[in-house]
């Protein structure tokens, strides 16, 4: 039965354990010290033995995917029960208690909402910069999977769901929703794992992320880009 007031977490995971078994342990703790109930759903594109482990260790739901990260997304919000649907990236890393505030930024009427993006970790100039480039950014544009979207329920079947694509499978979805009713952002609450800009180089790797994002905006497939972006990786 939907619980209109709580909240289905849905994280799409693929070979990251580690840090999914920290984010699980750190949403059971949000919920003890909210004393309310919380759906933890996780989408594993590798259907790994040790995912499962530790989904059923921290209480979450494991199901299994094809890996296609817009697949995931929506296979999870298929299973949700509650009413309010919050997509988190395995390695996000949670500040405070961020869940009343997007329980209260819902029952104030909006259809959905994500997180100022923030790097994790010690700060340095490279990465403030590119904190400072994606707000503005965010003003005009499209705040990613990475910056913990989430959404009441309802609006989300409405505004179409995710594409089922392997990348970019939030814009058209953040677009409707942004027609459909307020899209708040939410100062503090979440941080953003820095490892890819550290591991690819801070300009590189913003630099590859813009050129992807013009390419799917002139039309270009996500999943040609896909293609294109791992071949890239194992390179």
């Amino acid at each position: 039965m939907q619980d209109d007031k709580s909240v289905s977490v849905i994280i799409p995971c693929w070979h990251d354990n580690a840090a999914l078994e920290v984010l699980l342990g750190n949403l059971n703790d949000l919920a003890r010290d909210t004393k309310q109930s919380l759906q933890l759903l996780v989408v594993d594109a590798a259907n790994s033995p040790q995912c499962r482990a530790i989904c059923q260790q921290h209480g979450a739901q494991w199901l299994a995917s094809a890996p296609c990260r817009g697949e995931q997304l929506r296979q999870g919000a298929a299973h949700a029960q509650h009413g309010i649907l919050w997509f988190l990236h395995a390695d996000a890393q949670l500040v405070g208690n961020p869940l009343p505030e997007i329980q209260r930024t819902i029952a104030a009427g909006a259809a959905g909402g994500f997180f100022t993006f923030r790097f994790a970790g010690v700060p340095c100039w490279q990465g403030r910069v590119v904190e400072q480039l994606t707000g503005w950014r965010n003003h005009f544009g499209i705040p990613y999977g990475d910056q913990g979207l989430f959404v009441e329920r309802n609006a989300y079947q409405a505004c179409g769901q995710h594409s089922p694509w392997p990348l970019f499978e939030e814009v058209d979805l953040v677009k409707n929703l942004r027609n459909f009713g307020a899209f708040q952002r939410l100062e503090y609450g979440l941080l953003v794992n820095p490892r890819r800009w550290q591991r690819d180089g801070w300009w590189r790797r913003s630099l590859l992320n813009r050129l992807l994002a013009v390419a799917h905006a002139i039309g270009v497939s996500p999943f040609t880009l896909a293609r294109l972006y791992q071949r890239r990786q194992r390179s």
